[in-house]
């Protein structure tokens, strides 16, 4: 079923949702993990909560304007919004990166095992 998709253009970002998207520590995991730059099937990433709240931190992080959702079919992918959001706030993404990084924000996040995934097409939904 599609849902729609709501991705903020460039000057539609604003500065306050940007920051309260980045306030969880889920959602800061979700982004170090997309800041490799490649697009995520959702049923590849982990996350200690349930699929719904899941979807609600990816929804947060779309309607913020930091990723980007494209729906295949059934399956969903998402990645990081980098050169946009590095267009409309210079040095943040990196400072929240390193911050992240160095206090090791977000470590609980991370993909799903290489056993779970095989004969599962990248995307679709892997149970738990």
């Amino acid at each position: 079923m599609k849902h729609p998709q709501q991705h903020p253009d460039l000057d539609q970002m604003k500065l306050t949702e940007v920051m309260a998207a980045l306030s969880d520590p889920i959602r800061v995991g979700l982004v170090r993990l997309l800041s490799d730059g490649v697009e995520r099937g959702w049923g590849e990433l982990r996350a200690p909560v349930a699929k719904s709240t899941l979807s609600h931190h990816l929804r947060v992080l779309r309607n913020a304007g930091i990723t980007r959702t494209r729906e295949e079919g059934t399956r969903c992918f998402v990645t990081l919004r980098r050169t946009d959001f590095d267009t409309r706030f210079p040095h943040l993404m990196d400072a929240v990166l390193d911050a992240a990084g160095s206090e090791d924000v977000g470590h609980h996040v991370g993909l799903a095992s290489t056993e779970k995934l095989s004969g599962v097409r990248a995307g679709e939904e892997v149970n738990a």
